[in-house]
């Protein structure tokens, strides 16, 4: 089936062929026709199957003008990079409209977005926290919204968004239609659908956290941190297929003690990015990504969710996720728009458990690589991986002493009361001793 055969418009097919799409995906074909019929959906998909025109193609096919210029359509994400993409792609599809898209996220000024909302708009894109300083600061009117987008809610509510998405609800119409998209569905997912979604109707791509067919995953059993680097540095050196490789950290630590090893040998074709760098640093590493100038980029899990580069020919787990969802979002970096994508973990000894729960997950055995010839294995441990021996203790708790409670008085209070007689008063004034007039005994 091809765009040409779903309920479009002359502007959206024009704006779909402008970019070059044709053929819907599966997850754009299974929503299309339930969006269109008003009712709420949660839609799972894995990353990179086009969940974000699978839910703005109906939105702007549903979309009307309106003299009142407060948006109608609501889309609520995790990062900045995100929103600018989401935005992005807005503009693609609605080129052919009059449709008006703003994106707001923190890190940029509060009232220079406030004015460009009173100018007029009909769909806004942002992340929970700005969105609701907006709509607090009265800069923000939500009472027109008429379609509500939660994206990757999963990850906002891992990072800590649940309260404000709820904050959020209560400023919309109780009349909407919500729909939400994400690659995973947890509990707390579920709970937040029951609470605030009526009815949906689920649509699924595939089972939640399935990854992408054409992604060829394999591992590497590596014994500790510098033995990765060293294999890091064999494969990026040995593989000419490796024109485009993102790297995947688990904290923010580890990607900047990363960066510092990787770039001195490839000064230039290295970036680093994760949630500590500045708005604009950010930008420039994922664009310098794209446009080829970086090689490799090393990120976070949090930026997993924000990233939609084309053309990423491996994805390297440096260290595997803590969450065996995020595992799933990590590699839908690649393999994107139905081309194939490798994936390659690199497994200390200590990442075991979190194997487990990922091919758990997956319902997927990834592959055992071999190591190859001429790995140095290094024996130098970090603080993190040398073990911590713990000492019995034979001679029991040792007996706290007890302090006496003592406050110091303060200057006025250290004065001692010296009593004076009044002969002596009398004398020091008047230079001879008085009396008080006593009588005199007859």
């Amino acid at each position: 089936m091809t765009f040409r055969e779903l309920n479009l418009n002359n502007p959206l097919w024009n704006a779909l062929n402008d970019a070059g799409l044709s053929k819907p995906t599966t997850i754009q074909l299974k929503a299309f026709s339930v969006i269109m019929s008003g009712r709420d959906v949660q839609g799972i998909a894995q990353t990179g199957t086009g969940k974000t025109i699978a839910y703005l193609l109906p939105l702007l096919k549903m979309w009307q003008f309106s003299k009142k210029r407060h948006p109608q359509i609501l889309i609520v994400v995790p990062t900045r990079e995100l929103v600018v993409q989401v935005v992005a792609q807005v503009k693609e599809l609605a080129k052919y409209t009059n449709a008006v898209v703003m994106g707001v996220y923190g890190g940029t000024n509060l009232r220079t977005q406030a004015a460009e909302i009173s100018d007029g708009l009909d769909i806004i894109v942002g992340t929970p926290g700005r969105l609701l300083d907006l709509g607090y600061h009265g800069a923000l009117n939500l009472k027109m919204i008429k379609k509500l987008v939660i994206d990757e809610v999963d990850e906002m509510l891992n990072l800590g968004f649940r309260s404000q998405l709820m904050h959020i609800m209560d400023l919309l119409p109780v009349k909407r239609q919500n729909l939400m998209f994400s690659a995973t569905i947890t509990d707390d997912v579920e709970a937040l659908i029951n609470e605030y979604f009526n009815a949906p109707e689920k649509v699924e791509a595939a089972p939640s956290g399935s990854p992408l067919s054409n992604i060829n995953q394999c591992l590497y059993r590596v014994p500790n941190f510098n033995t990765k680097i060293h294999l890091l540095e064999l494969l990026v050196a040995a593989k000419n297929d490796m024109t485009k490789v993102l790297i995947f950290v688990s904290t923010k630590v580890l990607a900047d003690e990363l960066y510092a090893v990787i770039s001195e040998k490839y000064p230039d074709q290295t970036g680093v990015i994760h949630s500590n760098k500045d708005q604009n640093f950010r930008f420039n590493a994922v664009n310098k990504f794209q446009d080829g100038t970086y090689r490799m980029l090393i990120a976070t899990d949090i930026i997993a969710r924000g990233l939609d580069i084309e053309d990423v020919s491996h994805v390297i787990n440096f260290d595997l996720p803590d969450e065996p969802q995020n595992y799933v979002h990590r590699i839908g970096r690649t393999g994107r728009a139905d081309k194939k994508g490798e994936s390659v973990s690199l497994v200390g000894d200590y990442e075991t458990d979190y194997l487990k729960d990922i091919q758990l997950l997956m319902k997927y055995d990834i592959p055992v690589l071999d190591l190859p010839e001429g790995l140095i294995i290094s024996d130098v441990l970090t603080d993190f991986e040398i073990p911590k021996v713990q000492m019995k203790n034979i001679l029991g708790k040792i007996p706290k002493i007890k302090e006496e409670a003592f406050q110091e008085k303060k200057a006025k209070n250290k004065k001692v009361n010296n009593k004076v007689r009044h002969v002596t008063i009398m004398q020091k004034k008047y230079g001879k001793p008085k009396t008080r007039g006593q009588k005199k005994k007859t």
